[in-house]
């Protein structure tokens, strides 16, 4: 899969599949958009957000650092 297909993937994960694909909790996810740290979301419904995979990828991405330190 080229870089730009991954990018543009438009399927969609539920906030809660989007915490469980990263590994984290509910309240860190919500801590994580509060703050403006995480991907740009999409709203699904009045109560309902979403993320695509290919902003999630993205967004992974920009966090990579070279080294733990």
């Amino acid at each position: 899969m080229t870089d730009d297909l991954a990018q543009s993937d438009i399927r969609m994960l539920s906030f809660d599949e989007w915490c469980q694909l990263n590994s984290f909790s509910r309240s860190t996810g919500q801590r994580l958009l509060r703050d403006g740290k995480g991907p740009q979301f999409v709203r699904i419904s009045a109560r309902r957000i979403g993320v695509t995979i290919g902003e999630n990828r993205r967004w992974l991405a920009s966090r990579m650092t070279s080294s733990a330190a």
